[in-house]
């Protein structure tokens, strides 16, 4: 890949034009919310059945005391531990924020520890557009690149609304950055 540091000037009025700008949707822990689910509805069936009072079990009174009360008490940690997962993995999906303009595409994430880094667009390679049935109907898509960047060789902005109006500005983008800095891109 060659780039022309000359041709690499900014045209007025592209580069500071933000093209797109959104976080991740919720739907893209779907399956991280239906399997809290089950794990959550095994932790209720725990705390409300009385499995020590079953008698396939030939459990003492003493035993079946101990391990009733060690049933409640685990059912509920388990149920704790759960939320606070699912907490944690909505919390950094809904920290990730996405910015496309004309020159590049920057992204941010972390909760606790903020990391911002970009992707500039002439190194943009190729652009997929994946979109389940389910995706459809909600109206969010996942627009995959692959690029020359040796930190991000493939990125993913995963669950966006509005994936195909992205795919298409990255898409215009990068095609427009390839001719502004005379990159060709080898295979």
């Amino acid at each position: 890949m060659a780039v022309d540091e000359d041709a690499s000037q900014e045209e007025p009025g592209q580069a500071g034009d933000v093209l797109f700008s959104g976080q991740p949707s919720l739907w893209a822990i779907a399956g991280s919310i239906v399997k809290c689910g089950i794990v959550l509805a095994f932790a209720v069936t725990l705390i409300v059945w009385h499995i020590e009072r079953m008698a396939w079990l030939h459990l003492s009174t003493q035993q079946a005391a101990v391990f009733g009360k060690y049933r409640l008490l685990a059912g509920l940690a388990l149920g704790l531990v759960v939320l606070m997962v699912l907490f944690y993995k909505a919390m950094q999906l809904k920290m990730t924020h996405y910015e496309v303009s004309a020159d590049r595409i920057e992204f941010g994430r972390g909760i606790f520890d903020r990391k911002v880094d970009n992707l500039d667009m002439f190194r943009v390679v190729d652009i997929k557009l994946r979109r389940s049935v389910l995706d459809c109907i909600v109206g969010v898509g996942t627009v995959l690149l692959t690029t020359t960047d040796k930190s991000h060789p493939e990125f993913a902005f995963e669950k966006v609304r509005d994936a195909r109006g992205l795919y298409d500005a990255v898409k215009k983008a990068s095609l427009s950055a390839d001719r502004r800095t005379n990159v060709i891109h080898m295979e």
